[in-house]
């Protein structure tokens, strides 16, 4: 399964999740919303932070989505791969290994 079918499947999930409980995209929507805020790191950082933590913990819709994000952030591969080292440095071979599947993402997705 390619990545954008990967970002269109779990968003049809989340719409399912969003319809059985309308209070957590309400909630969580109004977090990432606060989170977002401020004025000290540009959104492309934000999202690069976001990135390497779902890289950590090895969430692999997570790097689907925020790898999009950041590709519309105007982020370059080559910013991407130096994140990515920081991920192994701190996280070694399982994140390796997430780190591997980031790239592959980017690369298709952000074509």
């Amino acid at each position: 399964m390619s990545w954008t079918e990967k970002n269109e499947s779990m968003r049809n999930a989340l719409r399912s999740l969003n319809k059985a409980n309308r209070n957590i995209p309400k909630g969580f929507g109004a977090m990432s919303q606060a989170a977002m805020e401020g004025d000290l790191l540009d959104s492309k950082t934000k999202e690069m932070v976001a990135l390497s933590i779902a890289i950590g913990v090895r969430c692999e819709p997570c790097v689907g989505f925020h790898v999009e994000a950041l590709a519309k952030q105007g982020a370059t591969r080559e910013e991407l791969a130096e994140m990515l080292a920081m991920c192994v440095q701190m996280g070694g071979g399982p994140v390796l290994m997430y780190a591997a599947k980031a790239l592959e993402a980017w690369d298709e997705l952000a074509a």
